[in-house]
């Protein structure tokens, strides 16, 4: 059984068991928090998909840690003009540790 959740502004296609890095979530490590963002569940051939939400549908997750991405390095240069830009950013995230999904 797998399901499409929504959370920080990105989709996920996540299944029971699943490790996946989010966008910062405010939980504490080893809290249990429960998405109630579901776009889309599917069971073998049979697939359940919301307009825009399945109603009812829930996906339970465990804060396992929190962390920083590595870091994006953006440069900016105009030629023949003598501007150069450097720039860095860290996103931070949230590893979730796929629990049951309740359809």
């Amino acid at each position: 059984m797998y399901a499409v959740i929504k959370t920080g502004g990105k989709q996920y296609r996540v299944a029971s068991g699943e490790k996946i890095k989010v966008e910062q979530i405010a939980a504490d490590v080893g809290q249990e928090i429960v998405i109630d963002q579901v776009l889309a569940v599917g069971d073998g051939s049979a697939i359940k998909v919301g307009t825009p939400l399945v109603s009812g549908a829930t996906v339970t997750a465990t804060v396992l840690s929190h962390g920083k991405h590595d870091k994006v390095r953006i440069f900016k240069m105009r030629r023949r003009k003598h501007y150069q830009k450097r720039q860095g950013h860290r996103q931070q995230f949230t590893e979730l540790q796929i629990g049951a999904i309740a359809a």
